[in-house]
């Protein structure tokens, strides 16, 4: 299903190591609204989505974000190769340094790890889609935090990319929900159903 092409979907070549940024962008990688989270999700709902369309966008979306979850793991590999004992320890990078060196682990900025919780799956098409909405509108705001705390531009460039792309997922979202309420009558779709108002 997959083919893997061995290039990142938008280039990251960041000069300088900075393990403080690092810290604060692998929160994109692990973290509760992350990318690791955001392909997991959209793979995992595409199996209950009825429409093949939706199925199709589900797909392609939790592919790219496959894509994304590279794009960040590169951005923090690149900010920490090379460290001193001192550039770890004046960044407050060294807590993270003793459980992982600078292997990227996935977890938040503040160190909470994975969590598979994070994630909504239903199964319910109008539940999973809004779900999507708001998946890909916290991303956004995470990638804003990160634009706001960095000034390496570097680095601002790629995760400027990333934000973009949340931007166009947060409106195929929209465009699918619209679609799928368009199909559902009153007997599948509760916003319209009398029988759940008694």
């Amino acid at each position: 299903m997959f083919t893997y092409e061995k290039k990142l979907q938008y280039p990251v070549d960041i000069k300088r190591p900075n393990p403080l940024y690092a810290q604060i962008i692998l929160s994109q990688y692990g973290g509760p609204d992350g990318e690791l989270g955001a392909s997991v999700r959209y793979l995992s709902q595409r199996y209950s989505m009825p429409y093949p369309e939706l199925k199709a966008l589900l797909t392609d979306i939790g592919t790219e974000e496959l894509g994304h979850l590279e794009m960040v793991a590169a951005i923090v590999h690149q900010l920490t190769r090379n460290l001193t004992t001192d550039e770890i320890e004046k960044s407050g990078f060294a807590p993270y340094f003793t459980d992982h060196t600078v292997g990227v682990y996935p977890a938040s900025a503040s160190g909470v790890p994975f969590n598979a919780a994070a994630l909504a799956v239903k199964g319910d098409v109008i539940t999973d889609l809004h779900e999507d909405l708001a998946a890909e509108q916290k991303a956004r705001t995470t990638y804003d935090n990160i634009l706001r705390l960095v000034d390496d531009p570097d680095v601002r460039d790629p995760i400027r990319f990333l934000r973009e792309r949340e931007i166009v997922h947060y409106q195929r979202f929209g465009e699918a929900l619209r679609l799928a309420t368009d199909r559902m009558n009153s007997k599948n779709y509760y916003a319209v159903n009398p029988a759940f108002d008694q």
